[in-house]
């Protein structure tokens, strides 16, 4: 973990501590080494920051192109090692980075759905978190946050454990099918915790 990342993941948490109560369940579900695809629901824009200081890893999350033109925020996300997709398109040079990182032993933090959840209930993945689990031999991790996000009330970050993809990645299953998979696992979660 970089000493910015652990810097800035205290700012963080000190900032959200006293606003939120967390509940973080499952962390030693969380391999401590070796790649991991973390893929989670996402309700809200706080969401990836709740992820970054829950996870007892450091996570690098793809994030919406946008979101780096924004002053100061743009430059932030990036000393934490975040990198831009352009959303609704096939985005290679995103997929390149999420595989490098994922077979070089990193974590790579994915919201499957692509968008934040208007009535929050769990959406559709789309293929490339199918794609990542199917292209590495990394982890995939299920998480679930189970809010919502109201002053004082808590919000729970349950972190399942891995996915079995091998007889998928065996049979050659399709990106799609395996995101599904993903999905069911979450959606799981948020069944028995919420």
């Amino acid at each position: 973990m970089t000493a910015f990342y652990s810097l800035a993941r205290n700012v963080v948490r000190g900032v959200l501590s006293p606003l939120y109560r967390f509940e973080v369940i499952g962390k030693e579900n969380v391999p401590s080494e070796g790649g991991i695809l973390l893929c989670s629901n996402h309700i809200d824009n706080l969401d990836p920051p709740v992820v970054g200081i829950t996870c007892p890893r450091k996570v690098s999350f793809m994030a919406k192109e946008e979101l780096f033109k924004v002053p100061v925020l743009g430059g932030i996300i990036r000393q934490l090692q975040a990198f831009p997709v352009k959303r609704g398109l096939s985005d290679r040079e995103a997929l390149r980075k999420g595989l490098k990182l994922l077979k070089e032993g990193g974590v790579l933090g994915l919201f499957p759905e692509g968008t934040r959840s208007k009535n929050g209930q769990l959406g559709k993945g789309l293929a490339g978190a199918g794609f990542f689990a199917l292209r590495t031999n990394a982890y995939v991790v299920p998480c679930a946050i189970i809010g919502p996000y109201k002053k004082f009330a808590t919000v729970k970050v349950v972190y399942g454990k891995p996915i079995d993809l091998a007889e998928y990645r065996e049979n050659r299953a399709g990106a799609e099918e395996v995101t599904a998979v993903i999905m069911g696992e979450i959606q799981k979660l948020i069944d028995q915790h919420k």
